[in-house]
């Protein structure tokens, strides 16, 4: 078998798509630059389309007939959604079929129809009004489900299995595909992959930007691939090469001239020749044995974009490596690289508290402008944390503990005492609690902790219920009809502790605080577990360790989300410093000058 036979597998799909009678060939890069325009918002350059470099290949390899999967491994701005677009557009005008496309929430999937899909269709002259709603004369078509002369398309969160039931689809698209989590009943991805079986030319398209290196889903759809990755001549000595941050070099201290350094001749490349590198540019398949899946990979390096200069990544960059939040970000969605997510595994409390500093809500410092409090309800009290944030900083301001019966009075009043406390700031004001979210999860506690929240709204005061989920917001308010709870995504929030810990400068504490907190704070570790076939990774509780101090913290963390204060304007409110309050507007009434008013 040569390189270009591929497995015994592809070849029986090969074999059995021979056996169709094959649509015309449909090549989805000309389709794109033929047919689709660009409408008004949806692009800084509305109208006729013209496909960047790398974009092509991608484009024809979801029309290729021969291509059962095509994977994505992006940075940001890459154009993966409009491509999606596209090759939808593309089967609904040339190739009618049952569509999927598949995003992480239902606000994705109405984002998606409403601010691509539909302004593309209507943009495009030879696309107008064959997706609208009244294509269907039986008036069936919703939202996010259209049908079409002999198709289908449905648009679907992941997180609802019910969505991926009940259908047969030929053509499956999945954006985002690191952020659709696995849930009851499996992966997402799995769950719409089997809608597909029944057709032996099902083409399968997944996109996305890695997140967790251990639990990507589309690295782990990459490696599978042919992995090909895009590569750059270097203009003195004609080499290809694939950019990587490690070849993006500068002088101490002016990352504005950033250049690319050659790994081959060593020569050093400004920005200006970029253009021409990436005209130049062509994908290698680095497993060219693998025939029916292609893999891409592209990062940001290569983008022609004015903020993704090489001198605007190297200024980003120095300023995202000082918080491990802005630095995941940045090897994410930059560099198209997933993170390690186990840094919470090195925490050492004995560390954290080595870095221990004299301040604490006696002595709040200078920088801080922001209190939140996060507090864990116990059968026999209520642990609470304080945290103080700066504009870049987050100060573990105390730990304190209330005993009592949470089901009684006592509790819940000294509970209000300390909720109520102003602190002196050394600006020569004083500093509250803005915000403050109480565990009401527990179901044994849940009425008390609601009966004492739900009339101190108002302060900011709120139960919260922490639910599972890497990809949860950090905090949201339940749907529930008539409810004030708050939800935490606590996954997401306690890995962002964790990184932030590990990598020490965003987070201080206080000498106050006792040697239980930080047991407390590092009582738990990301583990690496597998739930029907697919790898996650957990929060498990060392043998032993209580958490109250980490879920209070993580609490307060949350609320602060919930705290809409303007820096400089708390700052002016803590020296004492007030603007000239606003006079509201006189409206004098005709009636008054009537001259009967008395």
């Amino acid at each position: 078998m040569n390189a270009r036979e591929g497995t015994p597998i592809e070849q029986v799909r090969l074999e059995a798509l021979r056996t169709l009678t094959p649509p015309a060939r449909l090549d989805l890069a000309s389709f794109i630059e033929r047919e689709i325009r660009l409408p008004e918002g949806l692009s800084a350059t509305p109208g006729r389309v013209h496909l960047w470099p790398f974009q092509r290949e991608i484009a024809n390899a979801i029309s290729d007939p021969e291509v059962e999967r095509v994977t994505l491994v992006k940075c940001v701005r890459v154009g993966f959604s409009f491509l999606l677009a596209s090759a939808i557009a593309s089967h609904v005008a040339n190739d009618p079929a049952p569509i999927l496309l598949v995003l992480p929430t239902e606000q994705d999937a109405r984002d998606m129809m409403v601010s691509e899909l539909e302004p593309l269709f209507e943009a495009s002259p030879s696309l107008r009004g064959l997706i609208s709603a009244d294509v269907d004369p039986e008036g069936r078509n919703t939202l996010l489900s259209r049908r079409f002369l002999s198709g289908s398309l449905r648009v679907v969160a992941a997180k609802a299995p019910r969505n991926l039931r009940r259908m047969t689809i030929r053509i499956l698209a999945i954006d985002e595909a690191d952020a659709c989590e696995s849930g009851p009943e499996g992966s997402p991805l799995t769950l719409a992959e089997r809608r597909t079986l029944s057709y032996p030319d099902r083409k399968i398209i997944i996109g996305s930007t890695p997140i967790y290196t251990e639990t990507s889903n589309v690295l782990r759809a990459y490696e599978q691939s042919d992995k090909s990755i895009w590569e750059l001549p270097c203009p003195e000595c004609g080499v290809f090469h694939e950019l990587q941050w490690g070849d993006i070099v500068w002088p101490e201290g002016e990352p504005a001239k950033a250049a690319y350094l050659c790994p081959h001749c060593k020569a050093s490349i400004p920005e200006r020749f970029k253009a021409q590198m990436v005209e130049g540019g062509a994908w290698r398949s680095t497993a060219p044995h693998v025939i029916t899946h292609r893999g891409f990979r592209i990062n940001a390096l290569t983008s022609l974009m004015v903020n993704a200069s090489w001198g605007n990544l190297a200024t980003e960059f120095l300023h995202a490596k000082k918080n491990a939040d802005t630095l995941q970000s940045f090897t994410n969605t930059i560099l198209a690289q997933g993170w390690d997510s186990r840094g919470g595994e090195a925490l050492d409390e004995g560390e954290l508290q080595s870095r221990a500093e004299d301040f604490g809500l006696k002595s709040i410092p200078t920088e801080v402008r922001i209190i939140t409090c996060g507090i864990d309800i116990q059968r026999d009290r209520a642990e609470l944390v304080f945290l103080g944030f700066t504009d870049s900083q987050v100060l573990i301001l105390g730990h304190d503990v209330i005993y009592g019966d949470p089901t009684g009075e006592t509790l819940w009043a000294e509970t209000d005492d300390a909720l109520k406390t102003r602190w002196k700031h050394p600006l020569g004001g004083t500093l509250g609690v803005d915000a403050c979210g109480i565990d009401s999860g527990d179901g044994a506690t849940t009425d008390h902790v609601n009966a004492f929240t739900r009339p101190r709204f108002s302060r900011r005061i709120f139960s919260i219920k922490g639910v599972p989920g890497v990809s949860r917001p950090a905090i949201e308010a339940s749907k529930s009809k008539g409810s004030k709870l708050m939800l935490i995504g606590v996954d997401g929030l306690k890995r962002k502790l964790a990184n932030a810990l590990s990598h020490g400068a965003s987070w201080r504490f206080s000498r106050d605080l006792s040697a239980d907190f930080y047991e407390m704070l590092c009582s738990e570790r990301l583990v690496l577990r597998y739930s029907r076939g697919q790898p996650v990774r957990i929060w498990e509780r060392l043998s032993g360790r209580r958490a109250e101090g980490l879920d209070s913290t993580v609490y307060a963390l949350a609320v602060r989300n919930l705290v809409g204060v303007d820096l400089t304007r708390r700052e002016n409110e803590l020296r004492g410093v007030g603007s000239a309050p606003t006079m509201p507007a006189v409206i004098r009434s005709k009636w008054m000058d009537r001259g009967n008013w008395q």
